[in-house]
């Protein structure tokens, strides 16, 4: 849509009253470009094909004009959403019912893995009009024949690329087939790989194509900039762009769980308001700790990608880049969590001098340079210090409080030490800034380097990702290997009931066992697939409740009916034709 053409209102769409009311109180003024493109297909009926970025407010985009054909009287499910992570089916979730606060009796159900299956099932039990899922457990209901889609009016795909990049697109495409012909299709996507596009031709009924004109693949209201890491520690670093930069909340990534709560803890040791964000912590904590953060008790978020994943808070003006993302996807989507809906945010990037690469390959892909940005010296840290330090004086000033006893007890102090009021005043600085010196030293500025998360080895993504050309044993031991990067993690290896035959691949079973069982995956071990089953590496000790989900999870069409190997003779044929180390998500 070109500047020229003024954007229509949300009066003029056509949409329901209700949603219009809703709309109004969220404070939206104007549909954004992908909304504005968006809404009058999906009201007419047609399938759409969109492609824009995250945080273009494309949730509306789909939200709003689907709602608006949504029969609350109709208990059974008339419209579904696949999202590939949990977080962003909650996040959706959510969306859907502050658009529907004015639809009386209108229900939306999160279904995703990790939650309860008791929960999901009284919900969807008690009548939904709208299903946001994650694939895996959306196919497993689907199966279980706990959510029927007969009555099915119309379905999302959201982030297909994500669910691409994560092995979930073998599962969207069964549950696209197993949905009336009927139905209209919404596909959004922020890339449009090929294997998406195939989807869509596949299975969208002469698609309405969308793509929002941006000059770069991010928000332009984002001012990016990249720090070469040297001379100091990278925590250094966060510290002084944490006591210099004007934010209002802060989302930091790094690669690890382990490491968001070593940086959380270290920041709070600082005294910042930090905390971890990660997928170790239990869902209702997290929520709590988002909630916390949009209330602004918390100011800074440490996390990993897959639990930041659809993470919507206004108050999130910063994105720091703490450790680099090894993919450029990762690095959009990361950056997308600021400058949302037209507002201004700031990306900060670390870079070793070893991952120059990958600053060059983000750069290529979103078309435009990165400034790079001077470490804030100890001279900038200390004029913000006295400048903060003066405005609590100036606030205590400013209170007019009736202040007679200090008065006196000033005065009879000034007589009995013959002292000056600036020396009195001077002194009582002192006691409120306490034991910590005001002024940062200027040998602060030649810190050393250290084994920081900079410093350790870097496995490139196709080390990861692409096939091992090792060559594989045969028949694979029963004995799990030593996690790479965790040998503190005991392993134990465990058989999956499906292989090349049903054309199996590691993203597949990683994104599977990844959003059911909640692990990260980098805990997700060595993966061999072989004919007519797999065999994968995990923790040892793995939760009742998790290895009966993974039992009961579906991949490729098939169950993974996970169980322990634990010397007994296995039945596969044991030729793999495909030898790899999962990918670390981190």
């Amino acid at each position: 849509m070109s500047d020229s053409n003024p954007l229509p209102s949300f009066e003029t769409m056509g949409l329901a009253a209700p949603l219009l009311r809703a709309v109004k109180d969220a404070g939206y003024e104007a549909p954004s470009p992908i909304q504005a493109e968006s809404i009058p297909p999906l009201l007419e009926g047609h399938d759409l094909l969109g492609q824009a970025q995250t945080g273009t407010g494309k949730t509306a985009a789909f939200a709003l004009p689907l709602l608006s054909r949504i029969d609350v009287n109709q208990r059974d499910p008339q419209l579904l959403v696949l999202a590939p992570t949990r977080e962003l089916a909650i996040q959706v979730a959510e969306a859907f019912q502050t658009y529907a606060r004015y639809l009386k009796n209108f229900h939306v159900v999160p279904i995703y893995g990790g939650q309860s299956y008791d929960i999901q099932l009284r919900q969807l039990k008690r009548g939904a009009h709208v299903v946001v899922g994650t694939p895996g457990r959306v196919m497993d209901h689907m199966r279980r024949g706990t959510l029927k889609l007969k009555g099915l009016q119309a379905l999302v795909l959201d982030e297909a690329d994500e669910m691409l990049r994560m092995g979930f697109i073998d599962d969207v495409k069964w549950v696209l087939e197993q949905t009336p012909p009927t139905r209209q299709i919404a596909l959004f996507s922020a890339t449009m790989p090929k294997e998406v596009r195939k989807v869509a031709q596949q299975h969208l009924n002469k698609p309405i194509e969308i793509k929002v004109q941006q000059r770069t693949a991010t928000a332009e209201t984002i001012h990016q900039r990249y720090w070469p890491v040297s001379g100091l520690h990278k925590l250094d670093a966060l510290t002084r762009i944490l006591e210099v930069e004007n934010f209002d909340a802060m989302l930091v990534f790094v690669r690890t769980k382990t490491a968001t709560i070593e940086l959380a803890e270290k920041l709070e040791a600082r005294g910042h308001a930090a905390e971890a964000l990660n997928g170790d912590i239990p869902q209702k904590l997290r929520e709590r700790t988002v909630d916390r953060l949009k209330k602004g008790q918390i100011d800074i978020l440490v996390a990993t990608d897959v639990v930041a994943r659809g993470l919507d808070v206004k108050r999130i003006s910063h994105v720091l880049n703490y450790d680099i993302p090894y993919d450029v996807e990762a690095y959009i989507h990361r950056i997308g969590r600021t400058g949302r809906a037209g507002a201004k945010g700031e990306a900060i990037l670390f870079v070793a001098p070893r991952e120059k690469r990958l600053l060059r390959a983000i750069e290529k892909t979103i078309r435009q340079p990165i400034e790079p940005m001077k470490m804030p010296t100890a001279a900038d840290i200390n004029v913000q210090r006295v400048s903060r330090f003066k405005q609590k004086i100036r606030d205590a000033l400013a209170e007019n409080t009736k202040n007679e006893l200090f008065y006196q007890m000033l005065t009879e102090l000034q007589e009995e030490e013959s002292a000056e009021p600036l020396e009195i005043a001077a002194a009582l600085a002192r006691l409120l800034q306490g034991d910590e010196p005001l002024l940062l030293s200027e040998k602060a500025e030649r810190h050393p380097r250290t084994s920081d998360a900079d410093n350790q080895p870097r496995q490139s993504r196709n080390q990861h990702n692409g096939p091992s050309t090792k060559k594989p044993r045969s028949p694979a031991s029963d004995k799990a290997l030593p996690l790479k990067g965790h040998p503190e993690v005991e392993m134990q290896r465990f058989r999956l009931d499906v292989g090349y035959e049903q054309d199996v691949k590691p993203g597949n079973i990683v994104g599977a066992i990844a959003n059911e069982a909640d692990l990260e995956s980098e805990y997700i071990g060595h993966i061999e697939i072989y004919d007519d089953y797999s065999t994968v590496d995990l923790p040892a000790g793995m939760p009742k409740e998790t290895f009966h989900a993974l039992k009961k999870t579906w991949v490729c069409q098939r169950r993974l009916n996970i169980t322990p190997i634990g010397g007994e003779k296995k039945t596969g044929k044991h030729h793999p034709r495909k030898k790899k180390k999962t990918a670390s998500r981190k």
